[in-house]
């Protein structure tokens, strides 16, 4: 009781109220779930939000072939998908496992067994969308052997524990990023370990790489990862489909990875990264400041405009 106590505090209660009213609605039909997120984004994204702005700001860097009013329509369409990302969360969390194999599509998967074949371990490498906590359940349940869930802290310590003990029901262990010496043993017990390390990194390690044309702080780590233990680099994206069904692909193992190149090896990543924004913009998460520079000289994207 006494490690409670201090997630009682009242400016936690706000997070309690909502992932207690996520778990009450959890059971209902999807499309009512679907439609719940969906009218909740189109609320907050008329709000003056800060990551309504950097959503804005991200959108106007990546596609500048775009005019104004069809990057404002994708902005709406991302927060309806942002919206609905949330009551995922909720499905993820506490859906049975026939609610998500009702749900879900999982494609690939003699690719994971290959992989894992090799005996070196496999780091499925993911990034940052929408749908990433349903997409990790949807590993965690379908796939065979442990699953290892790599996964950045949250500053809030509700959240965080609700996304601990959920992370460890379902996978054999949720490491933390910087938890490295765990990630490195399991790889080299030939255990697979479900990574996206594509957001802004400025730790030692980093690097300038290209991001839609944009140099952007990048984790180069994975080909590191993959020399010092030998595991297979497979890419395993998702999708939510028009249907209300959802796609999950795990790819092949990237051929001639890791090279000399360890910059080379994280552009050809955010390559991968694009293609996929491009199939589904909607469901990338925008909201995300991945433009910040590594030096003070490095354009400040995100600087609030005055007014």
């Amino acid at each position: 009781m006494k490690t409670l106590l201090p997630l009682l505090k009242p400016h936690y209660w706000p997070t309690w109220l909502a992932i207690g009213t996520l778990r009450a609605l959890q059971p209902l039909p999807y499309p009512v779930l679907a439609w719940l997120g969906r009218s909740f984004g189109s609320l907050i994204v008329r709000l003056p939000l800060s990551f309504v702005r950097i959503a804005r700001t991200n959108m106007g860097i990546c596609l500048p072939e775009l005019s104004d009013a069809q990057r404002e329509q994708l902005l709406k369409e991302h927060f309806k998908s942002l919206g609905l990302g949330i009551f995922e969360t909720a499905i993820a969390w506490w859906g049975s496992k026939r609610r998500i194999a009702e749900l879900c599509q999982l494609e690939g998967a003699e690719h994971f067994e290959a992989a894992m074949a090799r005996g070196r371990g496999a780091i499925l490498l993911s990034a940052h969308f929408t749908t990433l906590e349903i997409g990790g359940r949807v590993l965690c349940d379908q796939l065979p052997g442990n699953i290892n869930i790599m996964y950045r802290p949250t500053g809030n310590a509700v959240l965080e524990r609700f996304l601990s003990i959920n992370r460890n029901a379902r996978a054999k262990r949720a490491i933390p990023r910087d938890d490295i010496r765990t990630l490195i043993s399991s790889l080299k017990a030939n255990e697979p370990v479900w990574y996206a390390p594509d957001q802004a990194y400025r730790k030692k390690g980093a690097e300038m790489v290209p991001f839609f044309g944009i140099p952007a702080a990048t984790n180069t780590a994975t080909s590191r990862l993959a020399r010092m233990t030998g595991a297979a680099v497979v890419p395993y994206f998702q999708e939510r489909l028009p249907s209300g069904r959802y796609r999950m692909v795990i790819h092949p193992a990237l051929e001639n990875f890791p090279s000399d190149d360890p910059i080379a090896d994280a552009r050809r990543f955010n390559q991968l990264i694009e293609a996929q924004v491009r199939r589904v913009p909607e469901q990338y998460l925008w909201i995300h400041r991945r433009f910040k520079g590594l030096t003070p000289d490095y354009p400040d994207y995100y600087k609030r405009k005055k007014s």
